[in-house]
């Protein structure tokens, strides 16, 4: 029996299979570059559409840091930086909602608004890739699922290996209240992003796929993991490898890697997943190189070594999409755009074609 066919952006396998994708850079990097106060992350300062200006004024706890909330409070600052990701040629626009599950925001005591945080966010995501769409380029919202800041595999307690701060129940729960809110607010793709722990990313697959069967909707779904360090395993002990096996299940439209690496110490590991998954699209969006407190990204790389590091990666057949993650920003996403522009897209066999059709 055929898989039912993608509901929204049946198009992108085609797109795939004609050129290499470009995803969006870093959120948090280029929020830090407005400089916003307590106050402005509270809605200071801002009157426009949706303006939350009392709302948030007198709540009990600091919320500077908890960039989700923007989405709700200063949605012109979110705006902004997707605005300036599809200016630079960005084919998919990240939602803010790297953090935006009831998991995560209980670190700030909203919990309750997660649901609206994935929603707007998606919302604004949506108007600003039907402003810059045209016929000939498309631009696809993708819905992003972070990992939590806690682990169903791993203790948090070093006296007792038994003990874990969440379930596989906790976490399904939360994933699937994110997932609907994201595919209501308007998202074409889902993107499980940054997994450093594979039973996490798991309870957020089946949260999708429990998500789809009861509401009809199939979007194409990308998965990317993280790898940690120069043993080539992510955090919950997987090599590249054993992760991809771990989740084909869920035959997921690309698999990737992002974050904790630059481009140069990612190859080994891109090559290999290229390798494990044939049949699989491949995304990779690394950090801009290694962090550098003293640089005005936070990271080392310029655009021109992040793009040309990409370019190579493209060149010797490995990817189908590219983008940045921590560090990164529009000029990054410029000078990949254009490096990876004459490259054909990474062949991959065809098994997704049969979803373009109804």
């Amino acid at each position: 029996m055929k898989p039912t066919p993608y509901t929204r952006a049946a198009q992108l396998p085609a797109l795939l299979a004609q050129r290499i994708l470009i995803l969006d850079g870093a959120m948090g990097t280029m929020i830090q570059r407005f400089k916003l106060t307590e106050a402005q992350y509270r809605g200071a300062g801002y009157a426009g559409p949706g303006g939350q200006l009392e709302r948030f004024k007198d709540f009990h706890k600091d919320v500077k840091g908890n960039n989700e909330l923007l989405s709700l409070t200063r949605p012109d600052v979110i705006r902004d930086i997707h605005e300036g990701y599809l200016a630079a040629g960005a084919d998919l626009i990240e939602t803010n909602t790297f953090g935006a599950t009831t998991i995560a925001q209980a670190d700030y005591d909203m919990a309750e608004l997660a649901v609206e945080m994935n929603y707007e966010s998606a919302r604004i995501a949506r108007l600003a890739c039907d402003k810059f769409s045209t016929p000939d380029k498309p631009r696809f919202v993708v819905g992003a699922l972070g990992p939590t800041p806690k682990t169903a595999s791993i203790s948090p307690d070093v006296n007792d290996a038994g003990a874990r701060n969440t379930s596989f129940e906790e976490l399904r729960k939360a994933y699937y209240e994110q997932t609907e809110a994201l595919v209501r607010g308007g998202s074409d793709i889902l993107l499980v992003e940054t997994i450093f722990d594979t039973l996490n990313a798991k309870a957020a697959l089946f949260a999708i796929d429990e998500y789809f069967d009861n509401s009809g909707e199939r979007l194409p779904l990308i998965i990317s993991g993280t790898v940690t360090d120069a043993s080539g395993r992510i955090l919950s002990g997987q090599t590249v490898t054993a992760f991809w096996h771990s989740v084909r299940h869920a035959e997921p439209l690309a698999v990737g890697l992002n974050c904790a690496l630059g481009a140069a110490l990612m190859r080994p590991y891109i090559q290999e997943l290229a390798k494990a998954a044939p049949d699989t699209f491949i995304s990779c969006y690394p950090n801009a190189g290694l962090p550098n407190p003293m640089s005005d990204t936070g990271f080392d790389e310029t655009p021109d070594v992040t793009s040309r590091l990409l370019q190579e990666f493209a060149a010797e057949g490995l990817v189908n999409i590219v983008g940045g993650c921590c560090g990164t920003t529009p000029d990054h996403i410029q000078a990949i755009a254009h490096a990876v522009a004459p490259v054909a897209s990474r062949p991959v066999a065809s098994r997704f074609f049969y979803r373009e059709a109804a």
